[in-house]
Formats: structure tokens, sequence, C-alpha cells
């Protein structure tokens, strides 16, 4: 449990735990603390709120009273926000880990997921097994098209999330399309109709689109690669020596209607998740990308 004293239950403290909570995104356990205070914060604006929406003062009411009434309430706050709590700490938990780069931790309010039990299971259980599953993959699909693996690792972990978000079938089978590529016209394989967003004049819109299917994740490499020797992508295949450089073109040549596409791919590159995974199997990480 947090320390009352640790807890910050007044708005002179948002500002700076703004900055905690952003500043410490890579760090689960400094997240959960700033991200739990701003919950507790929130308990006691509510809870104050409150007190100030009643009719009129009671005829115990005084200047005393409000003074401990006060304090109560802060307290109330932050064994509110403790355990299981509101919820909300999770959200911004999600939200800045995101934001970093970074998988957050499982939370208290987190269920197991729902899945079948197929090799689509594996790929979203951690960063350790994204990386083991899809590592092979992504070295031979990088060595036709002349780019760093790791470009590609990470390209697919911001695509699905990290697994977790694998476009399925009505049925539940996996898609294995890591990638996140459309149905063309000419596309004679299988297909997925999904709702999805994309961005119009920079702005998010919700989408119905269909997208290809395939029967493996080897299958969905070799697409890619194939994918990748459009001429529209001749730009980010010579920059395929340096990922981020790589990712920027990618989002220049149009791969993705996000405005910010190449910025979140940099993100995950240089992110703690992608560099455990690979250190975890022994695979060496480069150096921080810029």
């Amino acid at each position: 449990m947090i320390p009352a004293a640790d807890v910050y239950t007044d708005m002179a403290g948002l500002a700076k735990l703004r900055a905690d909570a952003r500043a410490d995104a890579r760090s689960p356990e400094a997240l959960r603390k700033a991200a739990t205070q701003f919950e507790a914060l929130f308990i006691q604006m509510v809870l104050k709120s409150m007190r100030e929406a009643k009719l009129a003062d009671g005829m115990f009411e005084n200047e005393s009273n409000d003074h401990y009434r006060d304090m109560f309430d802060g307290q109330l706050s932050v064994s509110l926000s403790q355990g299981r709590g509101l919820g909300l700490a999770d959200v911004i938990v999600r939200q800045l880990s995101q934001q970093a780069g970074v998988v957050a931790p499982p939370t208290a309010h987190d269920a197991p997921l729902k899945m079948p039990t197929t090799s689509a299971t594996e790929l979203g259980r951690s960063p350790e097994s994204f990386v083991q599953t899809l590592w092979p993959h992504a070295q031979q699909a990088a060595e036709k098209i002349g780019v760093e693996p790791r470009a590609l690792l990470a390209q697919a972990a911001l695509e699905t999330g990290w697994g977790q978000g694998t476009i399925r079938h009505a049925d539940g089978r996996s898609s294995h399309n890591v990638f996140n590529i459309k149905a063309t016209p000419d596309w004679q394989g299988e297909r997925v109709r999904v709702t999805t967003t994309e961005y119009e004049n920079g702005e998010a819109v919700s989408r119905t689109a269909e997208f290809r299917a395939y029967d493996s994740y080897a299958e969905a490499f070799v697409d890619y690669a194939r994918v990748l020797q459009q001429p529209r992508y001749a730009e980010a295949r010579r920059q395929g020596a340096d990922p981020v450089a790589f990712g920027h073109a990618l989002a220049g040549a149009g791969y993705a209607t996000d405005p910010a596409y190449g910025r979140k791919l940099a993100s995950v590159l240089n992110g703690y998740t992608l560099n455990a995974g690979l250190t975890a199997l022994k695979i060496p990480a480069n150096r921080p990308l810029t």
C-alpha cells in the first residue's frame, strides 16, 4: 500500500504527477505508483464536489469539522485507490505504456484473454514469445528486402499490439496478418472483413475493410516481403539499414494513413519491450536508435 504521505490529494500536486507519470512510463513500478496517485486525487475531487453540492450546512457543521472531514476524505481517497481501485489507474498505465512503446503489465482488472488454443495465443502471451515466434520469419523476410529484422518485428508489434490484437475470423481463427495488409482486388487468398481506424485529413474515422488472411505467420512475412518490393517502397528499402529511417520512409510512402505512424514505430524500436524480448532470447539488441 502507498503511504498517505506519498499520495498527492490536492491540485498543487497534479502537475508533478503528470510529469512523474510521463517520465516513468518505461518503469512499470513507478508508472503504477504515479497512476494510483492520479486515481486518489480524482476520487478526492469527486468527494469534494459531492460535499459542496449540499443545499445547506448542517447544525453541527463548523470550520473545525470541515477540516477533519477533509482529512477523512483524503485518507478515504487513498484507501479506495489501493488494490483494484476504480480502474482509472489501469487506464492511465495502459495509455502511457502504449505511448512509450511498452507493454503494460497485467492489472487487477485484467481478465484472461478468451482466445482459441492455437499458435496465435502464444504470440501475444509475452514479448519473449512474440519475438521467439516471429524472429526467424523476420530474418528471412528482412534478408529478401534488405531491411534490419528488428524493423519488421517492431512493425508487427505496432500493428498487432504485441500479438494481442491480430485480426481474427468470425470463428476466432487468427488471420496471421501481423502487418495488417489489406486485401487488394488482385488478392486471391482468404479475406477477413473488419472495422478499422483510418485517418482522413488528420482525423480518425472508422471504416470497414477487407484484410488478407494467411495460413501461417511464415506466409504472412513472405507476402509482406513481396508487398515491400513494390516501387512505391523503394526509398524505404534504401533506408533498410536504419530501422527508424525505414519506418519514416514507409509512412511517407503511404503504408499507413496514421500521420504519426513513423514516430510510433520509432517508439517501439527504442522501447524497453522490444529490446527486452530480444535480450531474453540472446539476440543482440542494437544501441538506442534516434
